[in-house]
């Protein structure tokens, strides 16, 4: 589940990497946008699963793979499963490019024994030309992470893949058949004074649920409707939250905020901050003295985040 994957080995046929999540700090999974050229692409078996997504201009293509043929007109968001140990070769007409993601044989069995699926449905299956909106748009917000200037926290990348992985399921586990559809009081406030206690460091969904004594799938599902919030938006708005405390203190330079709120670096800091609070660190100090110097001069719900409900019961959420 922690493992790191490699970049896949070079494929037969001209194949420029555009993006790599590599250095992103992803874990048991990864992505990679390919310029593909016209021509044959021999593609050997691996190791972990992939899913190639069609990006750009319709080309038309011929694949050979699980002893089936397929000619198509291959358009944008049209996926192809191709399970580990399974090869085959594309004929792509023109040039194209493929959102690539690939994923871990642990990272995906450990998600399918957290989703409590039987043995004949824990698997992946190949699939060819595949349509299904919902899982086109976690691969294009995973696609929006890797081609962001300042990447959010591998703990939202995390997320985007494990429910790649229970989309590609033939069916998710009942999670309506639990008996909560919240936290308990006691582990929520152990999770929230967690995350509290560690956001300078990295988080990972894994740990999360292991503290609620929970599978991350489910997890996931009791956190957003006892918080409000997924999992990392929450953590990203605590960690927005910390920052502007810190910089509203002083004493502190830009860059050691972020390191301490636990950001990646003072730019992933001002962006978040830009999205959440609609003003940039350098504005929000600039402010912060406007209020010293006397409360009408500014008006502290300035900095609220966009579309916060007044009375919210945590901070930033």
């Amino acid at each position: 589940m922690n493992a790191v994957i490699p970049i896949p080995a070079p494929h037969s046929g001209t194949r420029i990497p555009l993006r790599s999540s590599a250095g992103l700090g992803w874990q048991g999974f990864g992505a990679e946008l390919v310029s593909v050229a016209a021509g044959v692409h021999r593609i050997p078996a691996q190791q972990h699963h992939r899913v190639g997504i069609h990006v750009g201009t319709p080309v038309q293509a011929h694949c050979f793979c699980d002893e089936r043929r397929h000619v198509r007109l291959q358009s944008p968001g049209d996926t192809d499963v191709i399970p580990a140990g399974l090869d085959g070769q594309w004929a792509d007409d023109s040039h194209c490019t493929i959102f690539s993601v690939w994923f871990a044989e642990a990272f995906v069995r450990a998600t399918f024994e957290q989703m409590a699926l039987r043995e004949s449905l824990a698997q992946i299956r190949p699939q060819f030309q595949m349509r299904d909106a919902r899982f086109q748009h976690l691969a294009w917000a995973l696609r929006a992470e890797l081609e962001a200037d300042d990447a959010s926290d591998p703990l939202y990348a995390e997320s985007l893949g494990t429910a790649m992985i229970v989309r590609l399921a033939e069916r998710a586990p009942a999670l309506e058949g639990k008996r909560s559809k919240r936290l308990a009081p006691r582990t929520a406030a152990r999770v929230v004074e967690f995350v509290e206690s560690n956001l300078d460091q990295r988080l990972t969904l894994s740990e999360l649920a292991a503290l609620a004594n929970l599978s991350v799938p489910h997890f996931k599902v009791l956190f957003r409707e006892t918080l409000g919030v997924p999992v990392h938006q929450y953590v990203v708005q605590r960690r927005v939250e910390r920052a502007r405390t810190l910089l509203l203190q002083g004493g502190s330079s830009a860059s050691q905020v972020a390191l301490e709120a636990g950001f990646a670096h003072q730019s992933h800091m001002a962006h978040w901050m830009g999205r959440l609070l609609g003003v940039t660190p350098r504005e929000l100090v600039r402010g912060g003295r406007i209020v010293a110097a006397g409360p009408a001069a500014a008006d502290d719900r300035d900095l609220r985040p966009r579309n916060a409900p007044r009375n919210s019961s945590v901070s930033g959420s």
